[in-house]
């Protein structure tokens, strides 16, 4: 297995990890209100700039990283670790944390 990663960057995540990059949420509604923290969404979006290579199972199969670079993810809000990594913020992580993979 490869990782495979979407732009140059100096971060390989390992195993069943993905690295991510938050989308930005709605700050104001469409009628021009301020929304709180406490009123935005619990999960949150995200787009897959790389992957691990996966895991194994114990006989050796490879279990793949279920999404592919470019993806848009769906994640719990606390879900991961953030890094910043030359001047980017990303956040990292495991394939079971992720929700679902938002189909444009």
């Amino acid at each position: 297995m490869t990782q495979k990663t979407a732009q140059k960057i100096s971060l390989k995540p390992l195993g069943s990890r993905v690295v991510a990059r938050r989308t930005e949420e709605e700050e104001t509604t469409k009628g021009g209100i301020i929304l709180p923290d406490t009123a935005k969404q619990k999960q949150e979006t995200a787009v897959v700039v790389a992957i691990g290579p996966g895991s194994k199972t114990k006989e050796g199969k490879d279990i793949p990283v279920p999404v592919s670079v470019g993806d848009t993810i769906l994640m719990d809000k606390y879900a991961g670790q953030e890094v910043t990594i030359d001047d980017e913020e990303y956040i990292i992580v495991r394939a079971d944390d992720i929700i679902a993979i938002v189909e444009k």
